[in-house]
């Protein structure tokens, strides 16, 4: 067995912290407990769908003037630098609760678009390409990431079954330690299942779009590398 490793580090705090420390979060949080059950993600989620049928815009597009790169604790992959960080450009001078929307929907397009890039720096290395993606985790829970990730990537994101993937892997591995499988194949074969495929939008207009905001991200990030030159250059 082997592992090519390609993760994002505190993905998930990132959505957090976006949609925490933004001045709406209050508003968003008062209607989140007004309606018992409902979280500030499901509402925005909700409000971005609305908001895309009030412009008459594919709902990617609502982010089409606002660029993230979500490095705010470091590059972990694939460029490997901790000293790398999170930027925003096209930011207005308004705070509302569409503005954290907004903000939060491009949130979720840059954490995709890093994935490809992951992805592409495997295919550069000379890597097979997958044809398919598994979801697990917390993030697999939030509909928007997993469509965002389909639709950069081009390719159909698999959930399991089991909500709770991680701790059915713990499961699996228990499940052979007690002899109950002979093998942790055996033992995955038995145990799980896919519960949902989310499929890529085929939408010629929606692919350019991202192929289009996936060249500012990687302008974005190699630009930042060439703002710390300049800042460590003496004068």
């Amino acid at each position: 067995l082997y592992l090519l490793e390609g993760g994002q580090s505190a993905a998930g705090k990132l959505i957090d912290f976006i949609i925490e420390t933004h001045a709406a979060f209050p508003k968003l949080k008062e209607m989140a407990d007004h309606k018992k059950g409902t979280s500030t993600v499901s509402l925005l989620n909700e409000r971005l769908d609305e908001m895309a049928r009030e412009k008459g815009v594919p709902m990617p597009m609502l982010a089409q003037s606002l660029h993230m790169t979500p490095d705010f604790i470091g590059n972990r992959s694939p460029l490997a630098d901790p000293f790398m960080r999170g930027a925003v450009v096209g930011l207005p001078l308004s705070a509302t609760l569409d503005d954290l929307a907004v903000l939060y929907l491009a949130a979720n397009q840059a954490l995709a678009y890093q994935t490809r890039h992951i992805l592409d720096a495997l295919k550069a290395a000379n890597h097979p390409p997958p044809t398919s993606i598994i979801a697990c985790g917390g993030l697999a829970k939030n509909a928007l990431y997993i469509k965002m990730h389909a639709d950069v990537l081009g390719l159909p994101i698999h959930l399991p079954k089991e909500e709770e993937a991680v701790l059915l892997g713990a499961a699996i591995l228990g499940a052979t330690a007690g002899g109950i499988y002979s093998s942790i194949n055996e033992a995955m074969c038995s145990m799980t299942a896919i519960g949902s495929t989310v499929l890529p939008t085929l939408d010629d207009a929606i692919s350019t779009f991202h192929e289009r905001r996936y060249c500012v991200f990687r302008r974005m990030a190699s630009d930042q590398l060439e703002y710390r030159n300049i800042m460590e250059t003496s004068i």
